[in-house]
């Protein structure tokens, strides 16, 4: 029989970038663990394609495609997630920008704001509107996908790696408001994991080569380190924690 910390029966969670990557791993493992997920990113397609992958291992998935930079694509998500599921109870803020890899003195104004406003401004569109159903219940969880970058330097990321560390001062004032309605906000910090999003690192021999000597671990990230991390955070495994930001990323950052 399975802990029933980890059972997320009759739960509602919105998942976005959730077509592939991490976004996908953390769809299947909350379906997998009972909860009725919410499969949404930008390219319908996509969507169809890893709702497809969810339902054929078991689970319960509905594609509700949306661009998480046009706020009415946000408000259409969490209007039609009501309509179809419910009032959401998980909300997964995995979906980012990054579009610019070099230094910090070539990138343009607008590519800087437009990590901003992905990264971090949409995050709070996502979490207001699950607000008031939350507050209602006393229950919720919130988690945003942050990154190792939010408390590294980098010479080659630095704007996603500022909106990074944003989002985990997002989740600690969120936590503090929203604690006495029993709504917890968490950060999941990856480090270097083999997805399509980070494939300009992890393909680069020199800069994987030197990531795998540095983690005590020996190895990258695969999408599934991080799907088990956001079931214990959604569920009553995670019922103690809120405000904090949840470190995977191979030992990397703990130095040698």
């Amino acid at each position: 029989m399975a802990s029933p910390l980890f059972d997320l029966t009759g739960k509602v969670a919105v998942v976005t970038g959730s077509s592939k990557g991490i976004g996908k791993s953390i769809a299947m493992h909350l379906a997998l663990s009972g909860a009725r997920v919410v499969v949404s990113s930008r390219k319908a397609p996509a969507c169809e394609e890893a709702a497809a992958e969810i339902r054929k291992a078991g689970g319960h998935a509905t594609v509700i495609p949306c661009n998480i930079s046009d706020k009415a694509q946000v408000e259409r998500l969490f209007a039609e997630t009501k309509k179809q599921l419910g009032p959401v109870d998980v909300l997964v803020c995995n979906a980012a920008s990054n579009p610019y890899y070099g230094p910090n003195e070539k990138l343009p104004d607008d590519v800087f704001m437009k990590v901003m406003h992905n990264n971090i401004l949409s995050n709070m569109w996502m979490v207001n509107h699950c607000l008031p159903d939350m507050r209602a219940k006393k229950d919720g969880s919130i988690i945003i996908v942050s990154s190792i970058g939010g408390v590294r330097a980098s010479t080659v990321i630095g704007a996603y790696c500022i909106s990074k560390a944003a989002d985990m001062q997002l989740a600690r004032n969120l936590a503090a408001e929203y604690g006495p309605d029993n709504i917890r906000v968490n950060t999941i910090a990856p480090g270097l994991v083999r997805t399509d999003f980070a494939k300009a690192l992890w393909d680069d021999p020199v800069y994987l080569d030197k990531r795998l000597q540095t983690a005590p671990l020996r190895r990258i990230g695969e999408p599934d380190d991080i799907g088990g991390i956001a079931v214990m955070l959604a569920g009553k495994a995670g019922a103690f924690i809120t405000g904090q930001t949840i470190i995977a990323d191979a030992g990397v950052t703990i130095g040698s």
